[in-house]
């Protein structure tokens, strides 16, 4: 079985570093607020090229506190509206309505899977106070002209960068073009901890001090508390494991374009829509999603024939249970991609020999139906 993402071996790759970084911490008797996060933050906040990260409990927490810290600056009140694809995985929506702000979705671009530019600005009204831009698959979200309206409605731009650590737009990385941005290290991004762990990124230093404030119970020094806050913080031992993993994140996505520019090459089947890939430093490929018509049948047919595919994601926010207020919209872009998408397996660690396994399994499929 070629398996979707082999977090296992992921980390056997990184195995002498990882194993003497947590003893490190583990013998430091040390396990919060340390040197380590300190470290992490202070690596990474020069690759994304911010002057603060914040490193706080997950992906989630990330985007919640930066709309969270927005409202105590007072650039957002509840009721206020937060643009976001229809296409996010529903973190980003829950990260909004959390802080009983409105989430007010745009369709994707059918080629991209990005939300639609062309379509924000007729959406905009008084209320609207930012837009989230969601790099979904790991390929870049932003564009010149969302930065455009941010600045003409004066609103703030927002990045959920979870599926896209690494990824340049036009020499900048993603997780600085915006105002803020979230990050996830979840164990199957592609700069993944051993558990949730998750960052802010930000030039603005009262946000950063807010945010950082937010996490820690809303703590502006020990005992005092300015805010009704969260336990949202980034432990020592996750911290250690993203040290280490952050210095080899650059040629792990290099691999994983590698794979993709296989499958790219490789699958030959008209009726597979493949990725379009107009920049290559524009994308990390944190997940390898074709669409075609028959994914289902083609989903089963894989993992029939020893190649582990999964969907992402087959159920839209808007027609999600937990937002029964949105279930009356219809979003025909999103509900087809929705319906069409599916993700081959893509990793650093997956071998030439799966990739083609899965290219003729593919190319098998379309043969036959």
């Amino acid at each position: 079985m070629v398996k979707f993402l082999d977090i296992q071996k992921i980390t056997q790759k990184y195995e002498n570093e990882i194993h003497h970084s947590i003893s490190r911490i583990v013998d430091s008797g040390w396990y919060l607020l340390g040197e380590e996060t300190a470290e992490f933050e202070k690596n990474y906040a020069l690759f994304i090229g911010t002057e603060h990260c914040i490193g706080v409990a997950n992906g989630l927490d990330a985007l919640r506190i930066i709309l969270r810290a927005y409202m105590e600056m007072g650039a957002m009140k509840e009721g206020d509206e937060i643009i976001v694809p229809a296409n996010t995985f529903i973190a980003s929506i829950i990260a909004i309505t959390d802080n009983r702000l409105v989430p007010v979705l745009i369709e994707p671009c059918l080629t991209t899977y990005q939300i639609d530019d062309e379509k924000i600005e007729e959406a905009i009204t008084p209320r609207t106070k930012g837009i989230m831009v969601v790099h979904l698959y790991g390929r870049c979200g932003y564009t010149d002209k969302i930065a455009l309206l941010c600045r003409k409605y004066n609103l703030k731009l927002i990045e959920d960068n979870a599926q896209a650590a690494g990824c340049k737009y036009h020499g900048k990385t993603t997780g600085s073009l915006g105002d803020a941005a979230g990050h996830s290290f979840y164990p199957g991004k592609n700069l993944g901890a051993l558990g949730d762990g998750g960052a802010i990124t930000t030039n603005d230093r009262c946000l950063a001090e807010k945010a950082r404030s937010l996490g820690n119970y809303g703590s502006v020094r020990k005992y005092i508390f300015d805010y009704q806050g969260y336990n949202s913080r980034l432990d020592e031992i996750q911290a250690a494991v993203l040290n280490v993993k952050l210095n080899h994140l650059e040629s792990d996505n290099e691999r994983r374009k590698e794979v993709a520019r296989h499958y790219l090459d490789r699958i030959t089947q008209p009726e597979v829509i493949l990725p379009e890939v107009n920049d290559w430093n524009a994308h990390v490929f944190h997940l390898f999603v074709i669409r075609t018509p028959k994914r289902d049948e083609m989903l089963r047919f894989l993992n029939d024939h020893g190649v582990q595919a999964l969907v992402h994601y087959p159920v839209p926010p808007h027609r999600q249970k937990a937002y029964k207020e949105l279930n009356h919209l219809h979003l025909p872009v999103t509900e087809k991609i929705h319906k069409e998408v599916l993700s081959l397996p893509i990793s650093p660690v997956v071998t030439d020999e799966e990739v083609e396994m899965v290219v003729r399994v593919v190319n098998s499929f379309c043969s036959q139906n």
